[in-house]
Protein backbone atom coordinates (compact mmCIF):
# COMPACT_ATOMS: atom_id res chain seq x y z
CA UNK A 1 0.00 0.00 0.00
CA UNK A 2 2.04 2.93 -1.28
CA UNK A 3 0.53 5.70 1.47
CA UNK A 4 1.13 3.10 4.33
CA UNK A 5 3.88 4.23 7.11
CA UNK A 6 4.90 0.58 7.79
CA UNK A 7 4.60 -0.39 4.49
CA UNK A 8 6.98 2.04 3.49
CA UNK A 9 9.35 1.22 6.49
CA UNK A 10 9.69 -2.23 5.59
CA UNK A 11 10.48 -1.13 1.85
CA UNK A 12 13.55 0.81 3.45
CA UNK A 13 11.98 3.95 2.37
CA UNK A 14 11.80 5.35 5.91
CA UNK A 15 14.10 4.46 8.27
CA UNK A 16 14.12 2.36 11.33
CA UNK A 17 16.02 0.61 14.14
CA UNK A 18 15.83 -2.67 13.05
CA UNK A 19 16.39 -5.62 15.49
CA UNK A 20 15.48 -8.27 12.92
CA UNK A 21 14.57 -9.07 9.57
CA UNK A 22 14.20 -11.81 6.94
CA UNK A 23 11.99 -12.00 3.65
CA UNK A 24 8.30 -12.17 5.03
CA UNK A 25 8.86 -9.97 9.06
CA UNK A 26 10.64 -6.81 10.20
CA UNK A 27 11.20 -5.77 13.69
CA UNK A 28 12.17 -2.14 14.72
CA UNK A 29 12.26 -0.34 17.80
CA UNK A 30 8.96 1.76 18.22
CA UNK A 31 10.04 5.56 17.97
CA UNK A 32 7.90 6.30 21.04
CA UNK A 33 8.25 3.37 23.38
CA UNK A 34 5.87 2.35 26.29
CA UNK A 35 8.62 0.51 28.04
CA UNK A 36 12.42 0.09 28.04
CA UNK A 37 11.84 -2.66 26.02
CA UNK A 38 9.22 -1.83 22.73
CA UNK A 39 9.93 -3.55 19.66
CA UNK A 40 7.04 -3.75 17.08
CA UNK A 41 7.07 -6.28 14.48
CA UNK A 42 5.53 -6.24 11.28
CA UNK A 43 4.38 -8.73 8.06
CA UNK A 44 6.28 -7.15 4.83
CA UNK A 45 3.37 -7.90 3.42
CA UNK A 46 0.37 -5.44 3.80
CA UNK A 47 -2.24 -6.76 6.21
CA UNK A 48 -4.28 -3.95 7.07
CA UNK A 49 -5.13 -5.73 11.47
CA UNK A 50 -5.82 -8.73 12.69
CA UNK A 51 -8.96 -8.45 10.90
CA UNK A 52 -7.33 -9.11 7.66
CA UNK A 53 -5.77 -12.44 8.48
CA UNK A 54 -7.21 -14.88 6.16
CA UNK A 55 -6.23 -18.26 5.01
CA UNK A 56 -4.19 -17.17 2.62
CA UNK A 57 -1.93 -14.60 4.37
CA UNK A 58 -1.78 -16.92 7.80
CA UNK A 59 1.33 -17.99 7.51
CA UNK A 60 3.57 -14.90 8.19
CA UNK A 61 1.14 -14.73 11.19
CA UNK A 62 2.15 -17.99 12.48
CA UNK A 63 5.70 -16.96 10.88
CA UNK A 64 5.77 -14.00 13.58
CA UNK A 65 5.05 -15.54 16.58
CA UNK A 66 7.91 -18.36 15.61
CA UNK A 67 10.26 -14.87 15.93
CA UNK A 68 9.45 -13.07 18.36
CA UNK A 69 10.57 -15.59 21.20
CA UNK A 70 13.76 -14.89 19.10
CA UNK A 71 13.54 -11.29 19.46
CA UNK A 72 12.81 -11.13 23.42
CA UNK A 73 15.48 -13.41 24.28
CA UNK A 74 17.71 -11.28 21.81
CA UNK A 75 16.69 -8.46 23.19
CA UNK A 76 17.48 -10.65 27.41
CA UNK A 77 13.56 -10.33 28.32
CA UNK A 78 14.95 -13.45 30.59
CA UNK A 79 11.71 -12.17 33.10
CA UNK A 80 9.18 -12.20 30.29
CA UNK A 81 7.38 -9.94 27.95
CA UNK A 82 3.59 -9.10 26.40
CA UNK A 83 2.75 -8.67 23.06
CA UNK A 84 -0.03 -6.59 21.96
CA UNK A 85 -1.65 -6.13 18.92
CA UNK A 86 -4.80 -3.06 18.42
CA UNK A 87 -7.43 -3.69 15.96
CA UNK A 88 -9.35 -0.76 14.86
CA UNK A 89 -9.46 2.62 16.35
CA UNK A 90 -11.55 1.89 18.98
CA UNK A 91 -8.60 -0.22 20.32
CA UNK A 92 -5.79 2.29 19.74
CA UNK A 93 -4.78 0.90 16.46
CA UNK A 94 -3.37 4.13 14.76
CA UNK A 95 -1.53 2.45 11.79
CA UNK A 96 -3.14 0.39 9.88
CA UNK A 97 -0.91 -2.12 9.58
CA UNK A 98 -0.71 -5.24 10.86
CA UNK A 99 1.60 -5.38 13.96
CA UNK A 100 2.70 -6.92 17.38
CA UNK A 101 4.36 -4.93 20.07
CA UNK A 102 7.15 -6.74 22.22
CA UNK A 103 6.92 -4.98 25.18
CA UNK A 104 9.05 -5.59 28.16
CA UNK A 105 12.30 -5.02 30.03
CA UNK A 106 10.59 -3.86 33.58
CA UNK A 107 7.65 -5.29 35.47
CA UNK A 108 4.01 -4.28 33.39
CA UNK A 109 0.86 -3.52 34.69
CA UNK A 110 -1.64 -5.40 35.21
CA UNK A 111 -5.00 -3.80 34.79
CA UNK A 112 -6.42 -2.79 31.76
CA UNK A 113 -6.94 0.70 30.66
Amino acid sequence: MSNCLFCKIAAGEIPSTKVYEDDSVLAFRDIAPQAPTHILVIPKAHIPSVDGITAENSAVVAHIFAVIPQIAAAEGLKNGYRVVSNCGEHAGQTVPHLHFHILGGRQLALEMA
